[in-house]
Parts: C-alpha cells; sequence; structure tokens
C-alpha cells in the first residue's frame, strides 16, 4: 500500500531527514546499473543486484571487480593493502539475485536501469509495485523517457523520481535528479542526500524531454549532423570547429559515432513522435541510413567515420 501524498510547509527538512537511504536495490545489470552499484557499494551502501538470469549477474560482478580495481589502484597507489580491503569490502556489500521481490523486501531505494523500452519498464513497475514495502522509493536512470510516464502505473507518484547517471558512472560526477509534479518534498530530498552521498554533484530538473544534458546535446548533435547533411561543411571539420573553437573535448560526429547512431536515432525518433512540431526534434536522414546499415559507429567500426581502433 503506497502512502498518501503529503506535502506540508515547515515539515518537508525534517521528514526528509527520516528517509535515509542505505538499502538498495539496482534492476539491470548493464553498463550503467553495475556503475550505480558500483558506486553505491564503494560509499558504504548494502546493494543487491537484479538481472533476469545467473550468468548476466555474473559477468555484472566481473565488471564491478574490475573497475573496483582501477578505482583502488589510482586513490590507494601508495596503499596496495588498503586498495585491497577496498575492493573486498565494496564487493562484500553486493549479492545479486534474479528474484525481485526477495530483492526488495528491505528496500529503501530502487533504481532501474533497464532497456530504454516504455512498455517493457512499465511491466516491471507494476510488478515492483505489487511486492515492494510501502517505504521504498523508486527511480528510474533513463535517459529519454518521461519519467511521469513511467510512474503512471505505479500507486507511489509521490516517491518516484528520476536518478539519471552518465557513463561511466564511477567516473562522470553528474547525477540529474528529475522531479515530476507528485514526487514530495522528502523523497526528493532523500535523492539529493543520496546522490551527496556516493559522490556525485547533484543538480535538478523537472519532467522534460532529455532533462538538462541530453535536451541540450541531442539536439546540438543533429544541427551538426544537418549542417554535415547541408555540405555546409565535412565533419571533420565541424568536429575540430567545436573542439578548438568551443573547447569541447569531443566534436559532435565524433560523439555521435561514439554513442552509437542506434540510441541517439531511438531518441530522436521518440521525440519526433511525441512532439512532431518541434524542429529540433527532426530526425536526421543521414541517421537512419547509418542504422539500415548496421553502422552505428565505433562499436560496429563504422559510422559517419571507419574505425581500426577504439581510436578516432
Amino acid at each position: 500500500m503506497a502512502l498518501p501524498f503529503v506535502l506540508k510547509r515547515g515539515l518537508s527538512t525534517s521528514s526528509a531527514m527520516n528517509a535515509v537511504i542505505k538499502n538498495v536495490t539496482i534492476v539491470g545489470g548493464g553498463l550503467m546499473g553495475s556503475g550505480i552499484a558500483q558506486v553505491a557499494a564503494q560509499t558504504g551502501h548494502n546493494v543487491t543486484l537484479v538481472e533476469v538470469n545467473p550468468d548476466l549477474i555474473k559477468k555484472a560482478e566481473d565488471n564491478i571487480v574490475k573497475s573496483l580495481a582501477r578505482v583502488a589502484k589510482k586513490q590507494f597507489k601508495d596503499d596496495p593493502e588498503g586498495g585491497k580491503k577496498f575492493i573486498a569490502e565494496s564487493q562484500s556489500r553486493i549479492k545479486g539475485t534474479t528474484d525481485i521481490a526477495e530483492a526488495v523486501k528491505d528496500s529503501d531505494l530502487v533504481v532501474e536501469a533497464i532497456v530504454e523500452n516504455m512498455e517493457i519498464k512499465h511491466k516491471f513497475f507494476k510488478t515492483l509495485d505489487e511486492v515492494a514495502p510501502a517505504k521504498t522509493m523508486f527511480a528510474s536512470n533513463t535517459s529519454s523517457l518521461s519519467i511521469g510516464e513511467i510512474a503512471s502505473v505505479t500507486k507511489r507518484k509521490d516517491r518516484f523520481g528520476g536518478l539519471h547517471f552518465f557513463n561511466p558512472v564511477p567516473v562522470m560526477k553528474l547525477l540529474e535528479v528529475v522531479r515530476i509534479p507528485e514526487t514530495s518534498e522528502e523523497t526528493y530530498q532523500a535523492f539529493m542526500a543520496w546522490g551527496k552521498a556516493i559522490g556525485k554533484t547533484c543538480v535538478t530538473c523537472k519532467d522534460t524531454p532529455g532533462f538538462i544534458v541530453n535536451r541540450l546535446l541531442v539536439p546540438y548533435v543533429a544541427e551538426a549532423i544537418r549542417m554535415m547533411e547541408r555540405g555546409d561543411a565535412s565533419p571533420r571539420d565541424i568536429d575540430t570547429a567545436m573542439k578548438l573553437g568551443a573547447g569541447y573535448p569531443m566534436g559532435p560526429i565524433e560523439l555521435a559515432d561514439y554513442s552509437g547512431h542506434d540510441t541517439n536515432g531511438a531518441v530522436m525518433e521518440g521525440w519526433h513522435k511525441k512532439f512532431p512540431d518541434n524542429p529540433l526534434f527532426e530526425p536526421n536522414e543521414s541517421v537512419r541510413k547509418l542504422v539500415q546499415e548496421n553502422k552505428l559507429g565505433v562499436k560496429t567500426g563504422e559510422g559517419f567515420y571507419k574505425y581500426t581502433t577504439n581510436k578516432l
């Protein structure tokens, strides 16, 4: 049974102090999910990682140990024994399971990091809402879908929000905390406090397409591709101009190849379908063609550029 939504001026700060997040469940053990699990575990939180089968759990756990070793090498370069202890203690706080009901029975927060598909997310959160305790807060790590629409199938919209991490999670310092109108002040403050506790810098955003970073970044990349499509400038010159003229670490065409045209294309197609009158969300025909040809960028060896290694 979900807690009723009550927001009273003057009580929000003290109420939020009671909503301490200690036990965290991460659903989805891919790059994002395993990264979130890692940063939570290495900052003292108890983590349950949920995947659909034992093989995927083992793969996620192996990736986490490798990533922890990289962190330890940097943070404990003069203290190898301290590094070993850091890895062992962090690893001990993570347990894997395929049983979602078991995973959430004492969970303060569930972070969903599964496939970017609204139907699949709805099915998941309907099930989760039935088995999770009333105290449990829900969050989605979606980068492009509406938090409000995801939350619509639950009875705890007051305890629902977006926690959008960036890849690679152990390295990237930003966390976008996304509020929907129903998100309670207690839930919001708990999310902000937890973000700080795991070492992130938190920014707040309403439930707008792409939140802050992707709302600006995706149209920027799309406009760079339109410039290339019109023949205004070559891909290499566009990238060089933005790196040397704007100080960006990577040009927009390079970034599109790095991110993957299947991912970028799906985001643009989804936004265009929902907001057909917004010219910034108009999909790029050249991206559609690349996706059809399975030239998805760095991960397939070819996109707008060709790759023999993972370096441009």
